[in-house]
């Protein structure tokens, strides 16, 4: 049985540049990840404590 795959919307769902990781400090040397800066990081605490269900 072939399976055909989804058609994926063109837009994005989330707003990427309002994202922790869209404002990178710094990456790190081996495995080339971005690391937010200390102000996204507190932002994305409080995104997430104001929208617990």
């Amino acid at each position: 049985m072939i399976r055909k795959s989804k058609k994926y919307s063109k837009e994005p769902i989330e707003k990427h540049e309002t994202a922790s990781w869209a404002n990178i400090k710094e990456t790190t040397e081996k495995a080339n990840v971005p690391i937010p800066s200390e102000m996204e990081v507190i932002n994305a605490k409080k995104w997430v404590d104001e929208n617990e269900k």
